[in-house]
């Protein structure tokens, strides 16, 4: 009852087993990333525990405390170029000319 195999039906059958293992592998990779950390972090986060670190609170308020104050300066410098365009495009009739 034992069969021989031809190699036509050999080649086929290696791919199976090489795919087989191939994803067995996969899915050993998949465990171990899931059971580390970076699927702990992912599963804390899931459930919302990761967000209330006070230390990264207090830094996030700090960080949008500099924002603010840097679009604050920008927007004032943005209206002191808008005030020295303005100038220099009305012009001054009796300032000197500075030539090249």
């Amino acid at each position: 009852m034992l069969r021989v195999l031809i190699p036509g039906e050999l080649i086929p059958l290696m791919g199976m087993v090489t795919g087989m293992v191939f994803m067995v592998g996969i899915a050993l990779v998949g465990v171990k990333l899931v059971q580390g950390p970076i699927g702990q972090a992912i599963g804390r986060r899931i459930h919302g525990k990761g967000a209330a670190d006070p230390e990264l609170q207090v830094e996030l308020l700090d960080l949008r405390e500099h924002v603010a104050l840097l679009e604050q300066r920008l927007a004032d410098n943005e209206e002191r170029l808008d005030f020295t365009e303005r100038l220099l495009a009305r012009g001054a009739p009796d300032a000197p000319r500075v030539e090249n």
